[in-house]
């Protein structure tokens, strides 16, 4: 199998609405989109979304990478297989352009770049991209087959009564679980997760995520209020910066701590292992470079007996929903999946399918070669604000 050629595509993606949090708020995303195809005309997507605050990556910097690249150092000549294109993606590099500590610059265009592979060498040899966990040495100890998976809601900053419309809506579809944004400006925490308590009752699993908006001086005092509405989990309480402070709060604080914008990277998470900052890894395929980078570091946590959720990026179209679907129906021990809103959230979803999770978050896995989508080139074609083409030969 040999690559012919790669189409890079600058994409802006309208949302249904405003999305905000601590850190940001967007009601459209710019996000790349790759396609990749094979000599034999077989042809794969993927799709990577940059996020200044998250790996320094704006969508120019992004295309400056992406244009930079050696393509047929990493990506020219052939392989006899998917294991074969597996080994290359694992080493594939992109070029350095600025000074990058922690590994993580670049990494969602090595992820549009990684999935269109996946996507177009899983279509040749005629298998669902969920293969690729049950072929990846890394993943051995945490493969499992799902056929159906369950997606937790989300509670973004919204009015009193849109909290309360959505948890009477997720009372009615029955669902279990849900993310809360906690730290957001006007917003009372505590008077939030009770209402939420209350209306979603006892048995539902609440867990927080403070983008950031803490630190580790007042931390603390903050989750002391929180407490008694039994949080399973808090996400990304202080800034990057202060992150090497929670190893001394983490046993304090009771509710268990995760790792979002400081956990992107091998580096980021052998880091968080050692130094004791935190309970869990939130993965995300963009944020963290990719399917294969993702496998590792479920398997890395794993190891070190931490647990790890499957989160999403804001405005993800049905490409990134089709991979974290495989992901999350290979992968085992996902302790909350995120993602698949695409119906609830962007006006382009990029695919025919529907991938949105249906009544109590469930959803099955997808079966079809590849990332078993299809792509609505028309739509693409829509949203496309400037295209590159590689040739990578060798």
């Amino acid at each position: 199998m040999r690559i012919s050629q790669f189409s890079v595509l600058h994409v802006r993606i309208p949302l249904r609405k405003t999305i905000t949090h601590a850190s940001h708020s967007r009601d459209e995303t710019d996000s790349l989109v790759v396609r990749c195809e094979l000599d034999s005309g077989t042809v794969g997507w993927g799709e990577g979304l940059p996020r200044e605050y998250v790996t320094g990556e704006t969508i120019d910097d992004s295309w400056e990478l992406l244009t930079g690249t050696d393509w047929a150092a990493g990506l020219g000549g052939s392989e006899a297989n998917l294991a074969g294109w597996l080994g290359r993606l694992e080493r594939f590099r992109l070029p350095g352009l600025k000074p990058d500590p922690r590994d993580c610059y670049g990494n969602s265009v090595r992820t549009a770049i990684e999935l269109s592979v996946l996507d177009a060498v899983c279509r040749e040899a005629g298998v669902p991209l969920s293969h690729v966990t049950s072929n990846f040495p890394a993943a051995s100890a945490i493969r499992e087959h799902a056929p159906r998976v369950r997606y937790s809601a989300a509670f973004t900053a919204m009015s009193r009564w849109k909290q309360i419309e959505r948890a009477l809506k997720l009372r009615y579809y029955g669902f279990a679980a849900a993310k809360v944004k906690l730290g957001v400006a006007g917003v009372n925490d505590r008077t939030l997760l009770r209402r939420l308590r209350w209306m979603l009752g006892s048995r539902f699993d609440l867990r927080g995520d403070a983008n950031e908006a803490w630190t580790c001086e007042n931390l603390q005092r903050h989750v002391e209020r929180l407490v008694p509405y039994r949080l399973s989990s808090l996400e990304q309480p202080v800034p990057h910066a202060e992150v090497g402070g929670l190893a001394a709060l983490r046993g304090k604080l009771g509710v268990p701590l995760m790792l979002d914008e400081s956990l992107c990277s091998e580096l980021d998470a052998r880091r968080a292992i050692e130094e004791g900052t935190c309970d869990l890894f939130n993965l995300r395929l963009s944020k963290c470079g990719g399917f294969l980078p993702c496998l590792k570091l479920a398997a890395l946590a794993h190891q070190a007996g931490l647990g790890y959720q499957l989160g999403c990026q804001v405005g993800e179209t049905g490409i990134l929903s089709a991979a974290g679907r495989h992901f999350a129906t290979s992968v085992a021990n996902i302790r909350f999946l995120e993602g698949s809103y695409d119906r609830f959230l962007v006006r382009e979803p990029l695919t025919r399918e529907d991938l949105t999770f249906g009544r109590g978050g469930y959803a099955d896995e997808l079966t079809g070669p590849g990332l078993g989508i299809t792509i609505d080139e028309a739509a693409v074609g829509r949203v496309t604000i400037r295209q590159h083409v590689v040739v990578p030969r060798s």
